[in-house]
């Protein structure tokens, strides 16, 4: 009688898991009532994250759930989940709906950043003595870009090829000068601090020259800058989600 309860229980949570994820997917996605759940796990694996590392696991999952709903007889259960797979299920469940987001999941890094005013020379000393390589700079309150050792470089050895004095160069030009607007969208990600950390690994996985997610307040150009996240981040935020319950 207490296995039967036990089964019974299983089932039920499994299917409330299953029917939230599949509502969510749908919602999220714009999926009509007539698509099937593995057909819609198949195209959202394309856009989520979450979706694409547990793509099989669902798969298998959604012949599970036919199997308790379609060959139940009389109350009884046919097909059984057991604990581990319910479990599973239940965390997929909550990753969907209840995501970890940036501002709980991720600890605030210190954010270097510099004014637009300030010497090449400044900041390459800046860059040198506190390992940061991606300094956000300012004018006045708001964020005008990013200055990272690649702009600098190709700004360097342009000078190098025209013959023209490099140390004249980095004393002499202030470091908003050489900031390109084009690299905000081509090497960095906007985030805001709400987001979740499958937006994150989404950017660095859709974008393979991405540089760092920026996160402010919103995700907005020219707020101030919260944290950077960094490909050397991404092992904690796979942790992250590994451990979400």
């Amino acid at each position: 009688m207490a296995e039967e309860f036990v089964n019974k229980a299983n089932a039920a949570a499994f299917l409330s898991a299953y029917n939230k994820i599949d509502a969510q997917l749908r919602a999220l996605y714009n999926f009509g009532s007539g698509q099937s759940f593995t057909d819609i796990v198949r195209r959202c694996a394309e856009k989520n994250a979450v979706v694409r590392r547990y793509e099989d696991e669902l798969a298998e999952y959604a012949r599970l759930r036919n199997a308790i709903v379609h060959q139940s007889t009389d109350g009884r259960v046919v097909a059984v989940p057991c604990d581990e797979v319910t479990r599973e299920m239940e965390r997929i469940a909550s990753l969907l709906t209840e995501p970890p987001r940036i501002r709980d999941a991720l600890p605030e890094k210190k954010v270097v950043s510099i004014e637009a005013g300030i010497s090449l020379r400044q900041a390459v000393l800046l860059i040198s003595r506190t390992g940061h390589s991606n300094l956000p700079v300012y004018d006045g309150r708001r964020m005008v870009g990013i200055v990272n050792n690649r702009r600098i470089i190709r700004e360097v050895g342009a000078q190098l090829s025209r013959g023209q004095s490099v140390d004249a160069f980095l004393s002499e030009t202030p470091v908003g000068d050489i900031l390109d607007e084009s690299d905000m969208f081509v090497y960095y990600k906007y985030l805001s601090e709400n987001a979740t950390l499958e937006e994150v690994l989404s950017a660095f996985e859709t974008n393979k020259k991405l540089i760092a997610v920026v996160v402010s307040e919103r995700g907005k150009m020219g707020e101030r800058i919260r944290n950077i996240v960094t490909p050397a981040d991404l092992v904690h935020i796979s942790r992250k989600l590994e451990d979400f319950r």
